[in-house]
């Protein structure tokens, strides 16, 4: 097992609790409530997952539980501590054999599950780990699934990466070029790494953001009372 080296962030990170506000998970930051990154780039596809989980619930079930048990795992085994790999479902086991090997060329870890927020671009959210990824300093996202992805159909994940780039900017005044998200699969025996220039995905994140905006504003005057 690897021993990871820490390094302190710039700027200390707090811990902030979170509320649902009309299906909204919203951050309570410094400079009021945010919406939370995964809820504004993924909203397009929310009515379909809640869909699917609604007409599969066993297995909404055990995808989620999948995903807690393999970040649990993967935090604890990048803070150094011994993990108990008898207590993991295998599949959460093999999903985490699957990473290690990337894991493994992460070091220099500043941000493992931290909060981050921008009140210019009106996010928060927690991101999985900041870490340099082959000596250059990366937004790292780990990611469980059933299946093998393309890179076409997790325009979601890249937006998120960006957002937690451009959060970590305005936060701390050093930029982050660079995401890598990782993707351990149960139909596949290696895990997919999606690379991506934070620069290259700037203006779709914006977009995205402006038509979460209008979509909730619309919602709103739906729901004002006449008179």
């Amino acid at each position: 097992m690897k021993n990871f080296t820490h390094q302190e962030p710039i700027t200390p990170l707090q811990e902030m609790s979170t509320v649902y506000v009309d299906g909204t998970r919203m951050y309570t930051t410094p400079v009021g409530s945010l919406p939370s990154v995964t809820t504004v780039v993924g909203w397009e596809k929310s009515n379909f997952f809640a869909k699917w989980r609604a007409e599969n619930p066993k297995e909404s079930k055990r995808v989620l539980k999948r995903g807690n048990e393999l970040h649990s795992l993967i935090e604890s085994y990048m803070k150094n501590e011994d993990i108990n790999l008898h207590s993991i479902t295998p599949n959460t086991k093999d999903l985490f054999f699957q990473l290690k090997p990337e894991l493994d060329k992460l070091d220099n870890i500043v941000v493992l599950e931290g909060v981050l927020w921008s009140e210019r671009i009106g996010l928060a959210g927690r991101v999985d780990c900041i870490a340099e990824y082959d000596g250059i300093l990366n937004i790292i996202d780990f990611k469980g699934s059933t299946r093998k992805k393309k890179r076409s159909h997790i325009g979601n994940y890249l937006l998120q990466a960006t957002a937690y780039a451009l959060m970590w900017q305005d936060m701390t005044d050093n930029e982050i070029t660079d995401f890598k998200i990782m993707v351990g699969c149960e139909d596949c025996c290696t895990c997919q790494i999606f690379e991506g220039k934070v620069l290259d995905y700037v203006k779709p994140l914006h977009e995205i953001i402006e038509k979460y905006k209008h979509f909730s504003e619309k919602n709103e005057e739906k729901t004002l009372p006449f008179g």
